[in-house]
């Protein structure tokens, strides 16, 4: 049974600010079961897969981060549309992708035109946003630009993917299923496209954003695969982030700040993982005064982040915005998922972090000082 449409448009009014940001710089031109809910204290489940027709039995832990913690046996992918037209400089292709119960996906690869072999990179965008994104041809266009691939989806409880879930069941109210069984899903997805043959997977990346960037996280800490990763204003620090993001309502908010849910959310608290990460460049980029993401959380991430990761931290919306437009949010990914980039060895501790002042009039970063040490004495950490 579908979620929703008001749920979804409540979340979309509270979220639109960050949201109509996002798709205008990211273009570049502007079920599981349902059974879970009963489940919901466990992080286990075995389900027998004969009412699909399949032959293999299904177990997935969401603790277990690992794919090879799991049994996930992946069904043949159905194409469901191929767009090649004339003058277009990608192919689009949208399949069916299914690895477990009453939860098929919708996976779109996107190959720029003339490549041999192009390197990849993974698009997950943030809770609630669905697919149409990748069915623009504006945001294709941008992401294969310098011979890449993109590859899309949307995570498990979003979207297209609550069609076989209770109206009940949205992502937070599920965030454990949510976190684990998205994290596989990278892995499963992985799998699929190098079985392809068609694309460098030597050079694998990934783009996260929102809740997208959380997901990235545990999968970048499971599997090797994933050489780059990219974070934009990532969900965590699970006790901070339910207490006050306005994604979550206020009429259920008392419902997971229980003991129980947050004993049950805390093995996958992006923070606990981040600095497990096996991606060679990591980049994170936050953004303060957004109330998905309070200001201590993104806080809270920085510290935990490896200390090879580059920071970017912005004092607000309109600070970010002039750097993120017209393709640029990718350059970044782009050159260092590139086959002949140099090895990147982690910048300098002392540029790895800068500060874009709210509505800076500036052109460059603002490299942060740190709390003991400034030009007047005091302490410039925002």
């Amino acid at each position: 049974m579908n979620h929703g449409p008001q749920r979804t448009l409540k979340l979309m009014s509270r979220t639109m600010p960050a949201a109509v940001l996002v798709l205008m710089f990211s273009a570049g031109a502007f079920a599981q079961t349902s059974s879970s809910s009963a489940n919901a204290n466990s992080s286990r489940r075995s389900i027998s897969k004969h009412d699909l027709g399949l032959t293999k039995s299904y177990h997935e832990d969401w603790t277990a981060i690992p794919l090879e913690e799991n049994t996930l046996i992946p069904e043949k992918p159905v194409i469901g549309a191929l767009d090649d037209a004339p003058g277009s400089t990608f192919v689009r292709e949208r399949f069916q992708m299914q690895w477990r119960p009453n939860d098929p996906l919708d996976l779109f690869v996107v190959r720029p035109k003339g490549a041999t072999k192009p390197p990849v990179i993974i698009y997950l965008y943030s809770f609630p946003q669905d697919t149409d994104r990748f069915k623009d041809n504006a945001w294709c266009t941008t992401v294969t630009s310098g011979g890449f691939a993109a590859v899309g989806f949307v995570s498990a409880l979003t979207g297209h993917r609550m069609e076989h879930r209770a109206v009940k069941d949205w992502f937070v109210s599920e965030l454990r299923e949510s976190m684990g069984a998205s994290a596989h899903d990278v892995q499963m997805i992985l799998n699929y496209l190098e079985t392809r043959g068609d694309l460098d997977m030597e050079h694998v990346g990934m783009f996260g954003q929102g809740s997208g960037g959380s997901i990235a996280i545990l999968a970048s800490a499971a599997d090797s695969r994933i050489k780059v990763l990219d974070l934009l204003t990532p969900w965590g620090d699970w006790p901070d982030w339910l207490a006050k993001s306005n994604i979550v309502p206020e009429g259920e908010r008392a419902n997971y700040l229980t003991a129980e849910f947050l004993a049950r959310s805390e093995v996958l608290d992006p923070i606990h993982w981040l600095p497990k990460i096996k991606a060679q460049s990591v980049r994170i980029q936050n953004v303060r005064q957004e109330p998905q993401i309070p200001d201590e959380v993104e806080e809270k991430i920085e510290a935990a982040a490896p200390e090879m990761a580059e920071i970017n931290k912005f004092g607000d919306s309109a600070a970010l915005f002039p750097r993120v437009t017209g393709g640029r949010l990718l350059d970044w990914m782009k050159a260092h998922v590139a086959p002949d980039s140099a090895k990147q060895a982690g910048p300098v501790q002392s540029q790895r972090v800068h500060y874009y002042p709210a509505k800076a009039k500036t052109s460059s970063p603002v490299p942060l000082p740190s709390a003991s040490e400034s030009s007047d004495g005091q302490s410039t950490q925002p």
